[in-house]
């Protein structure tokens, strides 16, 4: 398993853990030529709609990516104000912002790092037009 970066003093954002089965599967996408939209990622997305009882999935690159596809779905745009978590990725706000709606901070409970669901409900206004939640483990 690759887990240990060798990154010397660095302290990594993340570091993943890498086993022999996703260094195979990875090998044989870089092998057919398909980097983005092949095979391995029509299976991956047929996988997921099945598992979730959808009738389709979407493959994306990161979360930035869904959660901007996520408001562009249900079409926030200028004058919408989203609800975000204070304690959170800045990608969050972000993409709220670049739909041109206003992002909302909203404050985290200190035993939970989750949304305090009483801050959330005072931020609420006619102009909300989605709350994008944080979880933490």
């Amino acid at each position: 398993m690759v887990g240990s970066s060798g990154r010397g003093d660095l302290l990594p954002f993340h570091v993943p853990e890498i086993g022999e089965e996703e260094i195979a599967e990875i090998s044989e996408a870089i092998r057919s030529g398909w980097l983005t939209t092949g095979p391995k990622v029509k299976e991956f997305e047929r996988g997921v709609a099945a598992y979730v009882g959808a009738n389709h999935a979407v493959a994306l690159n990161s979360a930035t990516a869904a959660l901007h596809l996520a408001l562009e779905a249900i079409r926030v745009g200028e004058g919408d104000e989203v609800i975000v978590p204070t304690m959170t990725f800045a990608a969050t706000a972000e993409v709220v912002h670049y739909r041109r709606a206003k992002p909302v901070l909203a404050d985290c409970r200190r035993e939970t790092m989750n949304m305090d669901p009483a801050d959330v409900a005072r931020k609420m206004t006619p102009r909300t037009r989605a709350i994008i939640p944080a979880y933490d483990e």
